[in-house]
């Protein structure tokens, strides 16, 4: 099955890919072999809390759905930079970032939601990926998280 028609059944539907704010930044730049993604907040007008503490005004759950969130987020940006999913060949690496409120040490938790999305979409193997979670004392425009990621892709 195609991740493309994997997204489908699970019916998820991507937002719109993260547009940002300088034209020397872009969501996805490949090197051969290897897409890496620009670190990605979760998606503004998602329904996912976008802003604030972990641990203090975000909820370890709201979290969760935010990493998810994100994810999705982040796969947008490879869908427009590789026109499909299924140039995809491996989720590489992810590393979340959350913005942590003070003694929230349950980041890896967090994180969790963006590489159960990862698996679910691209299975126990192309999605299964070697990751960084960890905590920010702050981020930037007050973002709960920001999680980058790298995919082998087929060329």
């Amino acid at each position: 099955m195609s991740f493309e028609a994997r997204l489908i059944e699970l019916g998820v539907e991507l937002p719109p890919p993260f547009d940002y704010p300088s034209a020397n930044r872009t969501g996805c730049v490949q090197a051969g072999h290897l897409l890496y993604s620009s670190g990605h907040p979760p998606p503004e007008d998602f329904g996912v809390v976008v802003r604030g503490k972990v641990g203090a005004d975000v909820s370890e759950e709201d979290a969760v759905a935010a990493a998810r969130a994100t994810s999705m987020n982040i796969l947008a940006s490879v869908r427009r930079q590789l026109g499909s999913l299924d140039r995809v060949k491996q989720v590489v690496k992810v590393t979340g970032m959350v913005n942590s409120a003070p003694g929230f040490e349950r980041q890896w938790a967090v994180i969790d939601g963006a590489s159960n999305f990862y698996v679910d979409v691209f299975g126990p193997i192309a999605g299964q990926h070697a990751r960084s979670a960890v905590g920010m004392f702050e981020l930037p425009r007050l973002y709960c998280m920001e999680i980058e990621a790298i995919f082998e892709v087929l060329t």
